[in-house]
């Protein structure tokens, strides 16, 4: 028998059981789907926080520190001259913003407010691409001024309480009523830079001191030349530190390392989940494996015409592993495009951009054949090692 025939022998022997046919595919269908809607919603998820770190670039290197031992808060205190003379420490670093951040009591027309207090410097806002909705946003030229920049989150809640123009208008910080001079756009979380901007009020970072004396300098945000050399550029910053301070304890955390990494993860977590979902696959495997036994038995009488006839034992082995393949590759094209509607409605209830991997398709697939194969070789060496006499006398 050549290869066409045998096919069309499968698919018309699958086709006169339908019922029986519907229930082995089945098992394969969830199998192939589950593996390829866990991969894709791993991939999915993935991109989505790889997104988060590239739309920032990945020039980003930032650094905490603190000083070791008990230190009093003075001299904790990194000065805004010493951060910013940061940048002349290698030629990698092209801008960087040094930052505080604190909380006080927060009133717009005598109504509270929740949100942190974020002293900064003019750089800030080119460092992690925050854009302007209305007026400016903190200058260099505002030191020890009472000037400050509101984000969206605090716009949208202050704005139904006032009409107008907020930008002149004043917010009270503490005990210390402050000048709106700009608003910011919405700015997308990132967790590279842990502050909630949308959330927060953006103030000098000299006036930042004034409100608070445990408004220290404890963390800066730089962007690096492109192709620099990010170990080398953290071992300058190392030292500069040391020379300013020896008990400085530092840490680093730089966009193109923290991608590695989750690229790194995502192939570990591909693989994770592609072996949870390959076992709903062997379940399938088994159901395609007993139905094709149960065939082998009700069909003994046309396994021995067939060979009383002239077939080989080959061609009996080839046809109902024939079947077997079809009807895993059957289930696992149905369960590639279900497993691919699951991850859409996955990405759609947790509003991520919705693409469509290689990866997991050609895995659900490749598996499904495998399936096919494995589970339906023993059913069809059986019903070739049958005796063509003992079958033809079977009722």
């Amino acid at each position: 028998m050549n290869l066409h025939h045998t096919i069309n022998i499968a698919v018309q022997n699958l086709a006169h059981s339908k019922l029986r046919t519907l229930l082995a595919m089945l098992g394969i269908l969830v199998g192939t789907a589950s593996v390829v809607a866990m991969v894709s919603s791993g991939e999915l998820a993935t991109q989505q926080a790889l997104a988060q770190f590239k739309s920032l670039g990945t020039n980003l290197l930032a650094v905490n520190f603190f000083l070791e031992g008990n230190s009093s808060s003075a001299q904790q205190s990194l000065s805004a001259t010493d951060a910013n003379n940061m940048v002349s420490v290698s030629n990698s670093i092209d801008e960087l913003a040094p930052y505080t951040n604190l909380y006080t009591n927060i009133a717009f027309n005598g109504d509270p407010i929740n949100a942190s207090i974020i002293g900064t410097t003019e750089s800030l806002a080119p460092v992690i691409q925050l854009e302007m909705q209305q007026g400016r946003f903190i200058s260099n030229f505002d030191k020890n001024s009472f000037f400050c920049v509101i984000g969206q989150a605090i716009y949208q809640q202050i704005k139904g309480e006032f009409v107008g123009n907020l930008i002149g208008h004043q917010i009270l910080l503490g005990n210390t009523f402050f000048t709106i001079v700009g608003i910011t756009k919405t700015w997308p979380q990132n967790s590279f830079f842990n502050q909630d901007v949308n959330n927060s009020i953006f103030v000098p970072i000299s006036t930042s001191k004034i409100l608070s004396k445990y408004a220290q300098i404890s963390s800066i945000i730089m962007t690096l030349e492109k192709g620099a050399d990010i170990d080398a550029t953290e071992s300058a910053i190392t030292n500069y530190m040391t020379d300013l301070n020896p008990q400085y304890k530092l840490f680093f955390r730089s966009a193109i390392q923290l991608i590695k990494s989750m690229e790194n993860q995502k192939q570990i977590l591909t693989l994770f989940l592609g072996l949870i979902g390959s076992i709903s696959l062997i379940v399938g495997g088994i159901g395609v494996m007993n139905i094709m036994l149960v065939s082998v038995v009700e069909r003994r009488r046309e396994i021995g015409i067939r060979r009383a006839i002239g077939a080989k034992q080959i061609d009996i082995q080839l046809m109902f592993l024939t079947e077997a393949i079809v009807l895993s590759l059957l289930g696992g094209i149905l369960g590639i495009i279900i497993g691919i509607l699951i991850s859409y409605l996955i990405s759609e209830f947790a509003s991520w951009s919705f693409a469509i991997f290689l990866l997991p398709p050609t895995i659900g697939f490749s598996v499904s054949v495998l399936i096919g194969v494995f589970f339906g070789f023993y059913p069809a060496y059986q019903a070739s090692r049958l005796d063509p006499i003992q079958t033809l006398r079977a009722e």
